[in-house]
């Protein structure tokens, strides 16, 4: 079992940033890999980006490149999301994730999730 609690949501203007937070516990931490996802009312889980269990790799979506980062810091057992250039269409519940093995950017492969931060971009 994996307990994961996303943090750093909140209200920002258009063009402004946020870095989002996900703390895990209840497992060796370094034994998965992490991923980002959103969700707005209405809409589909969406992949944000993911990172290997060592952080070596990473993949996003490239509408995002340039703008969101994913980290992560296994002494903390920590995952991050930094978030530039923010737009109102960023606007959505932000979710981490965990899977064992590889990263993925399917949200059926992935086992445990967090109750999500919410986002919200003001134009």
């Amino acid at each position: 079992q994996v307990q994961l609690v996303e943090s750093g949501g909140g209200l920002v203007q258009a063009g402004g940033s946020l870095r989002l937070s996900c703390a895990a516990s209840g497992r060796t931490f370094s034994s998965y890999a992490m991923g980002w996802f959103r969700q707005a009312p209405g809409k589909v889980r969406e992949f944000v980006a993911a990172i290997s269990r060592s952080g070596g790799s990473t993949s996003s979506v490239d509408s995002m490149k340039g703008r969101f980062t994913i980290s992560r810091d296994n002494a903390k057992n920590t995952v991050y999301l930094q978030m530039n250039s923010l737009n109102p269409e960023d606007t959505a519940v932000y979710y981490c994730a965990v899977k064992t093995g590889v990263r993925s950017r399917e949200p059926l492969d992935y086992e445990y999730w967090g109750q999500g931060t919410q986002v919200t971009v003001s134009s």
